[in-house]
């Protein structure tokens, strides 16, 4: 089991491979990206980071199999967050999503501190570079800018 982050991206095109390696570098020594492509662009990312492990980022986007359902489900469960005002435009930017990114967190990791930089610095970038917002389990939604959208109770 792990920590899952979810980055729910507006725009259709890949995030710069280029771009998360260099924001990767700046979490902490030891962390690299292997990033697998294909015609549509890279769709996973193993980051390697020190000798603890690995993260797996994936990317998938609105109209690959089953995703749909998923956006949608998160649109649902959004609209029962009805405690914050937040809750029905960020519905609406969920079923408005055209990429979905994963990242889960592994649990005894021997670095849990860069683990944490790095999980947020990743997520920020990814909704920055796709005009989107992430959601942390049990914590919450939040901008691009790191600024708390709705918290899950």
């Amino acid at each position: 089991m792990g920590l899952w982050y979810r980055v729910f991206g507006a725009g259709d095109g890949p995030p710069d491979p280029a771009a998360i390696e260099a924001c990767l570098r700046q979490c902490g020594e030891g962390v690299s990206a292997r990033l697998e492509a294909d015609a549509e662009g890279w769709y996973r990312a193993e980051i390697q980071v020190g000798p603890g492990g690995s993260l797996v980022l994936e990317r998938f986007q609105a109209d690959e199999e089953g995703i749909r359902a998923e956006l949608n489900s998160w649109a649902a469960y959004l609209e029962t967050l009805d405690y914050s005002p937040n809750h029905g435009p960020l519905m609406e930017r969920a079923i408005q999503t055209r990429q979905l990114f994963t990242l889960r967190k592994p649990i005894d990791h021997p670095n849990e501190g860069l683990l944490d930089r790095l999980c947020v610095a990743l997520s920020r970038h990814l909704a920055t570079q796709t005009r989107g917002f992430y959601q942390v389990d049990d914590v919450g939604f939040f901008d691009a800018d790191g600024g708390m959208l709705v918290q899950e109770y």
